[in-house]
């Protein structure tokens, strides 16, 4: 398994706003494409205004997949424009689990 941890660093006082887009209009989406959320947060303390959401796959072939089929969808394309209006920088990091991870 892999994990997706994608931060977006939204423009200040709009992490509400975004949120609440996200769980109305696009969570649906994109959960209906990638699968399995593994969590999604916002930051309290340390860097502000940060939106942090982890995605699982079995491997980097199921990630490839899975973003073309949501990339395709034209659900997506209409949601997307409204929520990077809303990012200032994006950042993907993979994250491969160690074996001694509760997450395989």
């Amino acid at each position: 398994m892999i994990v997706e941890q994608r931060t977006y660093t939204v423009k200040p006082g709009s992490v509400l706003a975004y949120l609440d887009f996200y769980a109305r209009e696009v969570m649906e989406i994109q959960t209906k494409h990638l699968p399995q959320m593994v969590g999604y947060f916002s930051t309290e303390i340390g860097p502000l205004n940060q939106i942090i959401h982890m995605w699982g796959y079995a491997d980097f072939n199921e990630r490839a997949r899975c973003r073309a089929a949501l990339y395709a969808d034209p659900a997506w394309q209409a949601v997307l424009k409204k929520l990077l209006e809303m990012i200032e920088v994006m950042e993907t990091r993979i994250l491969v689990p160690t074996a001694f991870s509760p997450i395989k």
